[in-house]
């Protein structure tokens, strides 16, 4: 379920340190088991997802679409990523983040993980475009756990804000709400299976 912005910025977040000159865009929230290998089973299920396999056809159309035009205007080149077009958020980490485990790699998609703690953990992409950072934290409250994803956007001058601006109802309406979906039921299976 998307929420407002403010039920990320309100929260002691550390991802807040590092990204200060960057755009909020979303934030989503799923509910977690209540138990207390739930975050980390949690990130690495969504460090696994393969949104060119996702159950959601509207989401594998998209993504397929996504890298076709990014290969054929060439949006992806090395020279366009982190280490080339953009340094890594990990020289801005504070040493205690730096210096501490990253958390689950992503498997299908260009994702470096910056850093996990027990309640947070982050990962960041740059290409032609912009430079992203999806942020994940847990949250525990009155309605029990949830996971809060929120995504960070520094976008790369006119073509990252057409970009940005072109993507927004994809993301809103069909691939966020469907790959946070899957996510839920991965989730739910895993505990029934446990």
């Amino acid at each position: 379920m998307r929420v407002a912005n403010t039920e990320h910025t309100s929260r002691p977040w550390r991802i807040r340190e590092v990204t200060y000159d960057f755009r909020l865009e979303d934030v989503w929230e799923v509910p977690l088991p209540d138990r207390p290998d739930a975050f980390g089973r949690g990130i690495a299920l969504l460090a696994a997802l393969d949104p060119s396999r996702s159950s959601a056809p509207v989401v594998r159309t998209l993504f397929a679409i996504r890298w076709k035009l990014g290969a054929l205007l060439g949006l992806d080149r090395p020279d366009a990523g982190l280490g080339s077009r953009v340094l890594s958020l990990r020289d801005r980490l504070p040493a205690d983040l730096r210096d501490g485990p990253t958390g689950p790699h992503f498997a299908n998609v260009p994702f470096t993980p910056l850093y996990v703690t027990d309640d947070e953990w982050a990962a960041e992409a740059a290409n032609a475009t912009m430079h992203g950072v999806i942020h994940v934290g847990r949250i525990d409250g009155n309605a029990g756990p949830r996971a809060q994803l929120a995504i960070y956007v520094k976008t790369n001058g006119r073509l990252g804000n057409v970009y940005m601006a072109a993507i927004k109802p994809f993301r809103h309406l069909l691939v966020y709400p469907a790959m946070l979906a899957e996510f839920e039921r991965a989730l739910r299976a895993e505990v029934v299976a446990t």
